[in-house]
């Protein structure tokens, strides 16, 4: 519950009070935090008993609650509730504002009206109706938000993460879980910077379609890696100890790249204000139900069909991806969140 709820509130918190300029960043930076605790939880759990690693990580928690309740209320859900005064301290608070200047002050001020306006013409967006999620735009950006989704669990890096212990065993490699694991983790971070660095720069779409396009390539090189060791009799002992591992790094880093951080950052924008949190917890709901099913079905896939199949499959998912993304996906870099309806 709590992780369900991680996954959907603070995407819409980021996205409502920062900047549009530095929004996909700040929006990024949460899939490196997460990713940031994997490594931790790697580490941890290869050299400290399990039964000390909540009394060593709790303190986060208990911390990140105590600062939490020094920050105001977001100036969108203050000016929804008609507390204009509370949205226009909280507003100029996540702006940084200071007076120092008429120029400045000015500027802040336009930019609190046009937020002001945007919310004051939804007044009757205060009850969400389910005739609201049957617009034209709402069924529009659902849709898209939940292709990403599909997009984001089959494409592979979930059941890679999930499963890579047999995975590798799947091919007899030699090298061993716990470094596997905490490489990966590594490869993670690494890749999540990079997109907070770009993603703002080049676009979520540039991102989404080089992050699908370098999975599916990936996923099909190593399903060909797959189906020479489980299908044929070609030697491949002098690449067990680095091609695998190699191939594996690479769809990590490219879902991290865009798959993984950047979904989260659109599905954020593409969703109209009226139904923005409901719209972001049905599409977290899809993760979920999607990731179940995935967790369910790949073993006995693997095992029926074989790892080069279940790669292949993947890149499959891959490949759909990134030509639903080039073709029917907006960008969003850059657009107001208060306006993104129209």
């Amino acid at each position: 519950m709590t992780g369900g709820g991680t996954y959907v509130v603070i995407p819409i918190f980021i996205g409502e009070v920062v900047d549009p300029a530095i929004r996909g960043r700040l929006t990024s930076l949460f899939t490196l935090t997460l990713n940031s605790g994997m490594l931790v939880g790697y580490t941890l759990s290869s050299n400290v008993p399990y039964h000390l690693i909540p009394l060593l990580v709790i303190s986060l928690p208990v911390l990140f609650l105590l600062i939490e309740t020094f920050f105001p209320e977001t100036p969108t859900y203050l000016l929804q509730r008609a507390e204009v005064e509370k949205a226009e301290k909280a507003f100029k608070f996540y702006q940084g504002h200071t007076a120092e200047s008429k120029q400045d002050i000015d500027k802040c001020n336009a930019k609190f009206s046009e937020l002001r306006d945007a919310i004051s013409q939804k007044s009757q967006a205060d009850v969400v109706t389910w005739r609201d999620f049957f617009s034209k735009r709402a069924i529009h950006a659902l849709s898209m938000g939940s292709m990403l989704i599909l997009i984001n669990v089959f494409s592979g890096s979930f059941a890679i993460l999930n499963y890579a212990t047999s995975i590798f065993g799947a091919i007899k490699t030699d090298l061993h879980p716990n470094t596997n694991t905490i490489i990966i983790g590594l490869v993670q971070i690494i890749g999540t910077i990079t997109a907070i660095i770009l993603v703002d720069r080049y676009g979520r779409k540039m991102l989404l379609i080089l992050s699908t396009a370098s999975m599916g390539i990936c996923l099909a090189a190593f399903g060909m890696y797959a189906f020479f060791a489980e299908e044929t009799s070609v030697d491949l002992t002098p690449y067990h100890s680095w091609l695998p591992l190699l191939l594996v790094a690479l769809i990590i880093l490219a879902a991290n790249v865009g798959v993984i951080p950047v979904t989260f950052v659109v599905l954020v924008e593409i969703l109209p204000p009226k139904i923005r949190s409901k719209g972001a917890s049905f599409c977290l709901c899809l993760l979920s139900l999607f990731t179940f099913i995935l967790i369910k079905v790949f073993p006995p896939f693997m095992q029926a069909f074989g790892l080069s199949a279940s790669m292949w499959a993947c890149a499959s998912f891959a490949a759909l991806g990134l030509f639903y993304i080039a073709i029917f996906l907006p960008e969003t870099k850059g657009k107001s969140m208060s306006t993104e309806e129209s």
